[in-house]
């Protein structure tokens, strides 16, 4: 399962690298911001998205969209992860047309069940 997570923070990067890193079968693509991510999510068609609110040179729900559009990616499920959690936040997601919110740092017993949840085959 391809997997492209975009966080434009080094430390959040890594934690997430090493929550995928535990599970098998997760094969885990990063951006640090948007234009990355669209590169990327062209040339590797993602299965799953998960991008943080807040980016350089964009936004979670305008990223999204672009992926959406742009890179073709309009029915794969998407995540708005950020280290803001709460009613505002998920709002934000769901008003975007991402399918859950995410608070970090997801660690990989969490990653692996939402994974699960969208029917992926994920162990560790």
């Amino acid at each position: 399962m391809q997997l492209l997570y975009v966080d434009d923070d080094r430390i959040n990067l890594m934690l997430f690298e090493a929550a995928c890193a535990a599970l098998a079968g997760v094969r885990l693509s990063t951006a640090a911001n948007g234009t990355e991510a669209l590169e990327l999510a062209r040339e590797q068609a993602p299965q799953v998205l998960v991008i943080d609110l807040h980016l350089p040179d964009s936004d979670g729900p305008a990223l999204l969209r672009s992926l959406r559009s742009d890179a073709g990616l309009a029915g794969v499920p998407a995540f708005l992860c950020s280290a803001e959690d709460g009613p505002a936040v998920r709002q934000i997601a769901a008003d975007a047309g991402f399918d859950g919110c995410w608070a970090k740092p997801l660690d990989s017993h969490g990653l692996r069940r939402e994974l699960a949840a969208l029917g992926f085959a994920v162990a560790g």
